[in-house]
């Protein structure tokens, strides 16, 4: 399942970018959105605060839209459910 594969790449990266994640599974970012939605909704993922790299709006949502694996806060010894 594409779900098990997000899961697996976020487990082995600690955080991504939806832009990373979708050149790496080959998903298009709003699929990917959905599945990290669940992810999070279980406590699997977390998304990190926005990200900016200054004023011009010239960057790509998808690069500054970062997830990690584990719940905020989560030691990295219990991120391996």
């Amino acid at each position: 399942m594409l779900i098990n594969k997000l899961r697996d790449v976020l487990r082995e990266h600690q955080r991504a970018s939806v832009q990373d994640l979708s050149l790496k599974l080959g998903m298009a970012p709003d699929a990917l959105r959905a599945m990290l939605e669940t992810l999070e909704r279980k406590g699997r993922v977390h998304k990190l605060p926005a990200q900016t790299c200054g004023d011009c709006c010239k960057c790509d949502h998808d690069a500054l839209e970062v997830y990690a694996w584990g719940a905020p806060g989560e030691s990295p010894v219990s991120l391996h459910r």
